[in-house]
């Protein structure tokens, strides 16, 4: 059946003839045309030997020799662009990294959810206040925050800003990745000053003072940031939502090195828990581009269907290829997940195993919020590593709505953040993220995860139930 479907002969334009869900109805379909036709002459945002080094690093995630962390906004928004804001994120992103190759002892491929994520799938299309009907937020994209018909209309021209924003963040972390803001020597100095402030100071400085060690050691080798530029410069990825199919294909191009079709989008894009039906537009669409492919798996996912999906998606069973992104939720892990995972070992696919804990844990605070509990989310990685590592594989990588601010969006944490503390600084768009500690808090968890798998210490998987 797979080898049938793949057979079908694509084009970038292949989706249109395919049904599709989660599409906003612009009104006018001329002045769309005419945006997706520009959008198209525009120089790609990134490219493909670019995508091609991130599939030969999601390969050795794969083969269980590094691990994936992804995360960033929930959804980008035009309001909040700025360069402190960018900054912030990559910092908070290098320091939860710092602490999963040290503590773990392991290579962390890093890829963020930012320049090219404003599109939001949702469950209802339209949103109705006080007895007043209108299209749902769907992301700057696509249309406005303000509850009003002009600004909920979908308006194609938000996806020219788009395009700008996102070269601007990408020439931006371009930067940072490599001209010397990520250098080990910058982000120790940065562990530092977390540790001051933080209620989990002396574990923060722990592992401050052993990477000062190894520094100094490395110094006293000889080996020097300046000596040695892989010490002040890193390899950062962007990913989103392939959800907004036109502007995708605008930035479908032909690599002229082989031959083949890439999304110069993003890096790595994905498929959502809404938009994975096999025979659907989107997963048309990713199915003919190179990229590495991220995939979505819910509650509602059956293991026949996402072996379908795996063939349809990853053909030739390509390592680096395919991210399978688990959120099933943490009182649902050990019920939903073996199966999935048995029935993918079973075929033999070299895919990402990679836990969501935020979208399986989003619930609504007494205040009205919208809210994660973070040991909620805390139990829902535990419970994956101990799945993964009852059924022999190898837990490679996690998912994150999370951002560099200092927001108070998911309760819980270090700080022990309350429902009643929500409306202090409550900033997301759509879908409540971590904040930086919070997200340190949980590089530490997964480091000390990761270190249990590697020794062979991992709790039993009957414990998940207790966490």
């Amino acid at each position: 059946m797979s080898k049938l479907v793949n057979a079908v002969k694509w084009g970038p334009d292949s989706w249109r003839d395919k049904p599709i869900l989660q599409v906003p109805d612009y009104p006018d379909a001329k002045a769309l045309a005419d945006v997706e036709a520009q959008l198209a002459t525009f120089p790609p945002l990134v490219f493909a030997g670019e995508a091609r080094n991130l599939k030969v690093a999601l390969a050795k995630v794969a083969a269980g020799q590094a691990f994936l962390l992804q995360g960033g906004d929930c959804a980008e928004s035009f309001a909040e662009h700025g360069a402190n804001n960018i900054r912030d994120f990559f910092r908070v992103f290098l320091q939860m990294a710092v602490v999963l190759t040290y503590a773990a002892a392991c290579p962390v491929v890093k890829v963020g959810r930012i320049a090219g994520q404003f599109a939001k799938p949702r469950t209802s299309p339209t949103e109705k206040r006080n007895g007043v009907e209108l299209p749902v937020y769907r992301g700057d994209i696509i249309n406005g925050t303000d509850f009003t018909p002009e600004a909920r209309t979908p308006e194609p021209r938000r996806q020219l800003e788009a395009y700008r924003q996102s070269a601007a963040t990408l020439n931006l972390l371009r930067a940072f990745a490599k001209g010397g803001y990520a250098s080990l020597d910058n982000v120790h100095r940065w562990m530092l000053e977390s540790v001051r402030g933080s209620p989990q100071s002396k574990r923060y400085g722990d592992l401050a003072d052993r990477v000062s060690g190894a520094l100094d050691f490395m110094r006293a080798c000889g080996l020097t940031f300046a000596a040695d530029s892989s010490l002040g410069t890193t390899d950062f990825y962007t990913s989103h939502e392939a959800l907004l199919l036109g502007y995708e294909q605008a930035f479908t191009r032909v690599d002229s090195t082989t031959g083949d079709w890439y999304c110069t989008s993003g890096h790595m894009v994905w498929i959502g828990d809404r938009t994975r039906q096999p025979d659907h537009a989107h997963v048309e669409y990713c199915r003919g581009i190179k990229n590495p492919l991220g995939l979505k798996t819910g509650p509602t996912q059956k293991p026949d269907e996402l072996l379908k999906l795996i063939d349809i998606l990853d053909p030739d069973n390509e390592p680096g290829r395919l991210t399978l992104i688990c959120r099933v939720g943490a009182d649902k892990v050990a019920d939903l997940l073996p199966a999935m995972v048995r029935a993918v070992k079973r075929e033999g696919r070299n895919v990402v195993w990679s836990c969501d804990p935020m979208h399986g844990n989003t619930i609504t605070s007494v205040t009205g919020y919208k809210t994660r509990p973070f040991d909620q989310i805390l139990k829902e990685v535990r419970g994956f590593f101990q799945v993964c590592a009852a059924e022999g594989v190898y837990p490679g990588g996690v998912h994150l709505e999370m951002t560099g601010k200092d927001v108070t969006e998911c309760t819980g944490g270090a700080r022990a953040i309350s429902d009643e503390d929500l409306n202090d600084r409550y900033h997301t768009v759509c879908d409540p993220r971590l904040n930086a500690e919070q997200s340190i808090d949980l590089s530490f968890l997964l480091a000390d995860l990761l270190k249990s798998k590697r020794e062979g210490t991992m709790t039993p998987l009957p414990a998940v139930a207790g966490l």
